[in-house]
């Protein structure tokens, strides 16, 4: 594993990252999911596409790159495009899983792959609605205690500035991004995925012109099992072979 020190906006993140495949000439980023890391990216995808170079990375706040900074989906971005530039990599071939997506959707890469993305606002059972209502009418008296009682689990145990970055990206809404990418893009979804259901997949390859959706079998995790076959469509569709 290797450490790049990267400076952004006057603060410096330390990334951790590793590559597969360092001698190859094209350059592929991975991009985990919210709460993940790098490792269970290359667990998917490392034994494949030998022809390009894997760039796995622990995004801010995640695995091992600390931070104590409060990010926007857009300073993750930003970050990253740095970070690629700082290892003297390009944006060739970008993948991102859930939130990972909209990061690597950002990066404007030339071949955009999205794995269950995140994007698209998914409406909330009235429970969790009626949740969120009491909160933010308690929170004036609560604050932090409040918290404790009324978030996930996950959310419970996020550190102050990852939950204040939580809030900031979990309910964005991509749709007009997704609509200005013109390049192209290749989704894989799983078909019984509940966190980023399979009509939000739908839903963003119909906003991109040149999107192809591929529904696999799975959950919001799918590519954990089927990382041979995506990557024998990328290879296709990028027109490399195993040679």
């Amino acid at each position: 594993m290797a450490r790049k020190e990267i400076s952004h906006d006057g603060r410096r993140y330390a990334i951790h990252y590793d590559i597969v495949n360092p001698s190859a000439s094209r350059d592929f980023l991975i991009l985990h999911g919210w709460g993940s890391h790098k490792e269970i990216m290359k667990q998917a995808f490392a034994n494949y596409l030998p022809q390009y170079r894997h760039i796995y990375v622990d995004m801010p706040g995640f695995g091992k790159s600390a931070t104590d900074a409060v990010l926007t989906t857009e300073i993750y971005a930003s970050v990253l495009s740095c970070f690629l530039e700082a290892i003297d990599a390009r944006a060739d071939l970008v993948a991102g899983h859930s939130f990972g997506g909209k990061v690597a959707l950002l990066l404007d890469p030339k071949l955009l792959i999205l794995l269950s993305s995140a994007g698209i606002v998914v409406p909330k059972p009235v429970s969790v609605r009626l949740k969120i209502a009491l909160f933010k009418l308690l929170k004036p008296f609560g604050g932090t205690r409040l918290r404790k009682l009324f978030a996930s689990a996950d959310a419970r145990e996020m550190p102050q500035n990852m939950y204040e970055t939580f809030k900031n990206v979990v309910d964005e809404d991509f749709s007009d991004r997704f609509a200005a990418r013109k390049g192209p893009a290749l989704l894989f979804w799983g078909i019984s995925d509940t966190a980023t259901p399979l009509w939000t997949g739908r839903k963003i390859a119909g906003l991109m012109p040149q999107a192809k959706l591929f529904e696999m079998e799975g959950d919001h995790y799918f590519f954990l099992k089927q990382g041979g076959k995506i990557a024998d469509i990328i290879a296709k569709e990028t027109h490399v072979s195993d040679a």
